[in-house]
């Protein structure tokens, strides 16, 4: 009984740590450089940047959390369904078909609008087809969407070999997720769809602490489970939409944040690690993009580093499960 008090104790000691590191990285991050003459101007630049850093790894943490539950997995990620791979080949499509100049790909709202809607229609239209059947087995889609994405890629690569080489100067910074050329009205719109899905797990978080023990037990303690993943299916992949048409493609960023906040509480209850891994997220992410910009001096990009510090993660991840 002591030791969980002073573990719940330690935990909240940790939260209000992170929150207080998120909100000095933060105020370090808009307010430099400020002074009664620039802030205006500044202020206009950085207050959408910092929202788009802040609601993309609120989403991609949040989303990554969840998935791991529905799978029972705590090496998956939601990107293993294509996603990724479908934005980048969804920004080749409108480039080879219609030109970097048109308004499909210039126009950063209807290019937000149409790669969402794409996104979201491909999950709607595979969901649809596998929910179907009986007996569906959510390891099953998983493959398929192993399959989709590398056929994605593959379509991709193709498409790239024929683009006249200036557009693909252009087509490149689409292809790597990128903070500083947000576009404030996409920002703002994103928050709504993002807090609705974000409050919707929120709101059945005790089923999804039910979910963790498993399908065949969360049956028997009466959660449809089939239904339940159909519905969190939808709302992860909104979520991962959102945040990819906003930022561009993330791969591993929701692995690293997910496995830390794991290793740092020792806890299951989903409302807790939701605002645990959100908070680590924006610590990470905002940090990460800090040194971006003050110490490499935008040299390299966020994602760069986020894959290479992801991929070496996900094999130490690999090797410790297969030696346990």
């Amino acid at each position: 009984m002591l030791n969980a008090l002073q573990g719940k104790l330690a935990d909240r000691l940790k939260i209000i740590l992170l929150s207080v590191a998120a909100i000095i990285i933060i105020a370090l991050f808009i307010g430099q450089g400020l002074n009664a003459d620039n802030y205006s101007f500044f202020l206009s630049l950085r207050v959408p940047k910092i929202l788009a850093i802040v609601l993309a790894a609120i989403a991609i943490s949040v989303s990554s959390l969840v998935f791991q539950t529905i799978t029972n997995n705590r090496i998956l990620t939601p990107s293993i369904l294509g996603f990724d791979s479908l934005y980048v080949m969804i920004q080749v499509i409108i480039v080879v078909t219609f030109g970097s100049m048109s308004m499909w790909f210039s126009d950063p709202i209807v290019n937000f609008l149409l790669s969402t809607l794409i996104m979201i229609g491909f999950s709607l239209l595979l969901f649809g087809l596998y929910f179907k059947r009986k007996n569906s087995n959510v390891f099953t889609l998983l493959l398929i969407g192993i399959v989709c994405g590398s056929l994605f890629s593959s379509v991709t690569s193709f498409f790239t070999m024929l683009i006249d080489p200036n557009e693909f100067a252009v087509l490149q910074n689409s292809m790597f997720a990128s903070f500083n050329n947000v576009n404030s009205d996409l920002v703002y719109w994103s928050i709504i769809p993002l807090a609705i899905c974000f409050l919707y797990l929120y709101r059945i978080s005790n089923t999804l602490d039910v979910l963790w023990l498993g399908a065949d037990n969360a049956k028997s303690l009466g959660v449809d489970t089939q239904k339940l993943t159909i519905r969190v299916m939808l709302v992860l992949t909104i979520m991962i939409a959102v945040s990819t048409a906003l930022v561009g493609p993330v791969l591993f960023f929701g692995l690293i944040v997910v496995s830390l906040t794991r290793e740092m509480f020792n806890r299951y209850q989903h409302r807790f690690l939701m605002l645990a891994c959100s908070l680590l997220s924006v610590v990470l992410l905002v940090g990460g993009q800090f040194l971006i910009e003050k110490v490499f001096s935008f040299d390299t990009t966020i994602s760069v580093i986020i894959n290479f510090a992801g991929g070496s993660y996900f094999l130490y991840l690999l090797m410790r499960n297969k030696l346990n």
